[in-house]
């Protein structure tokens, strides 16, 4: 069954209770992912610096455009029943910031809990269009590497994970 009206009227109901509260909800997105992964603060350069999660226009900024590329994720699953990335610099950030899949599963949590607020019909919304997302920035990022021989382990991937994730 593909994404359905109900679950992209849902994600954009949602998208819009969230700007009314933005300031509030990117704090609270920043600090859960920061709680699961202290060692992420150095992938957001509005945090990079800062003794923790404070409410900030770029921090709000960066939660915006999360979300929004959610919602945005919902409508493409919904009209094309895949997601096609939009902007080409998307991908390259991730690969820059060294973003490996679990990272993915970090935000995806994150994401989650700050709207886990309202009904499991709704996170179950938001949850598929996130994973759509999600598989096509990992699709794109294993396109690029696959097109210099797959050294992105080497470069980024290994390094990065042993940081991260200890």
């Amino acid at each position: 069954m593909g994404y359905t009206e109900k679950q992209e009227a849902l994600v954009n109901g949602s998208w819009e209770s969230f700007k009314q509260n933005l300031s509030v909800y990117s704090v609270l997105f920043y600090t859960i992912i920061l709680e699961k992964k202290p060692a992420a603060k150095d992938m957001f350069s509005f945090l990079k610096d800062s003794a923790g999660v404070h409410d900030s226009p770029k921090l709000q900024s960066h939660a915006a455009k999360v979300f929004e590329m959610v919602r945005d994720s919902a409508y493409q699953l919904r009209t094309k029943g895949e997601v096609v990335l939009g902007d080409a610099t998307l991908c390259s950030i991730h690969i820059q910031k060294g973003v490996i899949d679990p990272h993915f599963e970090v935000v995806k949590e994150a994401l989650l809990k700050t709207i886990k607020q309202a009904s499991e019909e709704l996170s179950t919304a938001w949850e598929v269009a996130y994973d759509a997302l999600a598989t096509a920035i990992k699709k794109e990022r294993n396109r690029r590497f696959n097109a210099i021989g797959g050294a992105w382990e080497l470069l980024f991937g290994l390094s990065f994970y042993v940081i991260f994730f200890n």
